[in-house]
């Protein structure tokens, strides 16, 4: 245990080995996300009249293309990292050793989900406003892997739950004292995320967050959140655009994006929502199928479009 006058130290490992593998912590606290996000969008899209099993097809698209933006976006914005005389570029691919960026895994991550929505016969905007809260519980628990990491930190502070980094890591701002302590931003980013999944669950209990707009609020929350942290995040090797960071400028775009979604479909769409499948591509009743009727599935529906599941 450790005592908060002294700050939050830095894990000493970030791997350990299984046999001839070497097995790292980033990359187990990413899957245990992933797990957790699929396992839950897979419970409220059923409840919603989905084929059991429907998610995990979404999930052969959404996953691997998820990984594939955020590592490319995190290369794009972190040149200086790979891109020099001598480099190793085969270390562009090495995923493991972190450097995953939320804002590319989001972007190519929904054009698999598209994807997969499509294949599958469901409604984008359906799967998406499903995934929304789980999305956030996977970012918070991918923190923890930026914490073994030594990552995944803002300026220095003299708060008694600064975080302390290694002197030897790279990460390690050159000209500051050893014993210098740094805002845990891994800490901050994760209990935002909680807190804003618990706000979509709660909210949806009171009022219709269908037609995207769970998706929205989801813009929204890690939007807002992420321009503040970005705000006083240490990284040297940030992207630049007009002397603004680009996570900054994107995080902000985001949340107004979010914003945009919420009212267009608040107007286009004042009706409930039909249903999770397009038209015609529902498929018959029968074992491994959830069952459409509101009687059936337990959720109770409100002449507001709301929807509660007990």
């Amino acid at each position: 245990m450790f005592e908060l006058a002294t700050g939050i130290p830095s894990p000493d490992i970030n791997s350990f080995q299984l046999g001839p593998f070497t097995i790292r912590f980033y990359a187990l606290f990413i899957l245990a996300g992933i797990v957790l996000a699929v396992w839950l969008t897979s419970r409220r899209l059923t409840r919603r009249g989905a084929a059991a099993g429907v998610v995990l097809d979404i999930a052969l698209w959404t996953v691997p293309l998820g990984i594939i933006g955020g590592r490319l976006y995190h290369v794009i914005t972190h040149p200086g990292d790979y891109f020099y005389p001598g480099a190793d570029l085969w270390k562009t691919l090495y995923v493991w050793e972190g450097g995953l960026a939320i804002f590319g895994a989001v972007l190519l991550g929904g054009v698999g989900a598209f994807i997969g929505c499509r294949r599958a016969g469901i409604r984008f905007l359906s799967f998406a406003d499903a995934l929304a809260p789980g999305l956030l519980l996977a970012q918070a628990f991918g923190r923890f892997g930026n914490y073994f990491n030594q990552e995944l930190f803002g300026t220095p502070t003299t708060l008694p739950w600064g975080l302390h980094i290694d002197p030897s890591s790279p990460a390690f701002p050159e000209g500051l004292p050893a014993d210098t302590l740094f805002h845990p931003l891994f800490l901050y980013e994760m209990l935002w995320n909680i807190a804003g999944a618990t706000l979509i669950l709660l909210l949806e209990r009171k009022v219709s967050l269908r037609w995207g707009k769970a998706l929205g609020l989801y813009l929204i929350i890690y939007g807002a959140g992420r321009a503040w942290f970005e705000s006083f995040r240490l990284d040297p090797t940030e992207f630049l655009l007009a002397g603004v960071k680009i996570n900054l400028l994107t995080a902000a775009a985001i949340a107004v994006a979010g914003a945009v979604l919420i009212i267009v479909q608040s107007r286009r769409h004042p009706e409930p929502e039909p249903g999770v499948y397009l038209p015609g591509r529902a498929p018959a009743a029968g074992p491994g199928t959830a069952a459409a009727d509101p009687a059936q599935t337990g959720e109770r529906i409100h002449t507001d479009g709301t929807d509660q599941v007990p």
